[in-house]
């Protein structure tokens, strides 16, 4: 797609009037995109795209450009006009170009953009009739199912270079249900980076069916209780909170801000000595994971909290030189048209010991969270409002009626110190992340984890 020739040329161009850093990256991308609704195929798109962003970086700044061509000249005056910004003595000169070596890899064996969309499509009619079959109180099923195929090439100005391939497919289904005019919703995603043979180990019917029982289920659901109590936290998608609340505060810009609780505590300890959290985008095949972050460092598995001590941040080049911290690997952005900034791949609290069935014995008067639908959070401080989707209450240790509009409200950093037992069933969910603009895949997890005290916002009077 471009020589090394050409990348040097324009990596010293970008640096001729001096700067501390600078990158070319060059993304290619492929995407496919369907939706049913009702029975109906209702939206059928693809798109391909090509294009080169050119960053540089002096003091605290940072300017960039970006252009749909990979022509040497168009990026050749691009890279004049971003330099045009800086006028400084100091010149680095980029002699050569090592590439870099990456242990992650991934073996595609039916790339999406080779599929016939009819065989898609059928995916998702199954979809659709699987959730029906489950009740004649389904009056409504939405399912998706994207695909994207991407070759990013990233070179900067500390003399490295590496490739990026990768090949993503995801599949969601929103199912509505109604009895006596109440209506519920359950929803559930699949994704792997991987490409149409996910579905040879979980079938698009097995996700519309698990969403359908979540809607049927919730349609015989009691009012919620309110006030302070022991609160269940569900495996997979439980750890979105840890992720909203927490995970976003170890973002090292956020620390660089004076916008995260938990600056100037690395160290400390932060949790309950049974929570350990990891970052870790080596994961094979996971939704988050990748060979290199938008920068073209390796990735890497970073441990952020050990038996409760927050160990590190997660950083990008930037972040990482303004606190003197090693770079984690986790610099990501969206397209060739974003800067890149500190984001999660797959993060999650990692598995206990204890047995899921002993934390529901456990708790003799609260609430078991599933699923959970939207929520708010202020990252600053972490405290969050999140509604639950599938709840239900305990009582004397046994999960018993489902319960209806039910939300938690607490402060991340107090939930992790409240953590009281985490079990040995670690499990993740996929899904997407937005900050500054921009969205990425990114998956959270956990095992089922019991919280000593949570306050619960309800409908019981």
């Amino acid at each position: 797609m471009i020589s090394k020739k050409t990348v040097k040329k324009i990596l010293n161009l970008l640096l001729e009037s001096g700067g501390d850093f600078a990158d070319i990256f060059i993304q290619s991308k492929i995407s496919n995109n369907l939706r049913l609704d009702d029975n109906k195929i209702e939206n059928v798109s693809s798109g391909y795209e090509t294009g080169c962003g050119l960053r540089l970086i002096f003091n605290d700044s940072t300017y960039y450009a970006f252009i749909d061509s990979v022509d040497e000249e168009r990026l050749a005056e691009s890279a004049r006009i971003v330099r045009s910004a800086i006028n400084n003595s100091q010149k680095i000169n980029i002699l050569n170009l090592n590439k870099r070596k990456s242990g992650y890899g991934t073996r595609i064996l039916k790339y999406p953009n080779l599929v016939n969309p009819e065989q898609k499509a059928e995916y998702l009619i199954a979809a659709d009739n699987a959730a029906r079959d489950v009740s004649e109180k389904i009056i409504q099923v939405t399912s998706v199912i994207n695909d994207v195929e991407e070759y990013e090439f990233i070179a900067n100005s500390e003399g490295y270079l590496c490739e990026n391939k990768s090949v993503k497919t995801f599949m969601a289904a929103n199912v509505i249900a109604m009895k006596s005019g109440e209506i519920r919703t359950g929803y559930k995603s699949y994704a792997l980076t991987r490409g149409m043979e996910i579905f040879s180990k979980k079938k698009p019917d097995d996700v519309a069916k698990q969403a359908a029982e979540i809607a049927v289920r919730m349609l015989d659901a009691v009012n919620a209780p309110t006030g302070t109590m022991p609160v269940i936290i569900g495996p997979g998608f439980g750890g979105v909170i840890f992720h909203e609340a927490c995970g976003h505060s170890l973002e090292a810009d956020a620390v660089v801000k004076d916008a995260s609780v938990f600056k100037n505590k690395i160290g400390k300890k932060i949790a309950s000595e049974c929570v350990n959290a990891v970052d870790d985008s080596t994961l094979k095949y996971h939704w988050g994971s990748y060979k290199f972050d938008g920068e073209g460092y390796p990735a890497k598995r970073n441990q952020l909290i050990k038996e409760g001590v927050l160990l590190s941040y997660l950083t990008d080049y930037k972040s990482a030189k303004k606190m003197s911290i090693p770079l984690s690997g986790n610099a990501r952005r969206q397209s060739y048209r974003d800067i890149p900034y500190p984001r999660m791949s797959n993060t999650f609290i990692d598995a206990g010991k204890d047995k899921p069935g002993d934390i529901i014995k456990s708790v003799d008067d609260g609430i078991y969270a599933k699923e959970f639908a939207g929520g708010q959070v202020d990252p600053a401080t972490g405290d969050f409002v999140f509604g639950i989707s599938e709840g239900y209450i305990v009582k004397k240790g046994k999960l018993c009626e489902p319960i209806k509009g039910a939300t938690l409200i607490g402060s991340g950093p107090e939930i992790l110190k409240k953590i009281e037992m985490v079990g040995n069933n670690l499990e993740f969910s996929p899904g997407f992340c937005g900050k500054n603009g921009q969205s990425i895949a990114n998956e959270v997890g956990q095992p089922t984890i019991l919280v000593s005290s949570i306050t619960v916002g309800g409908t019981e009077i």
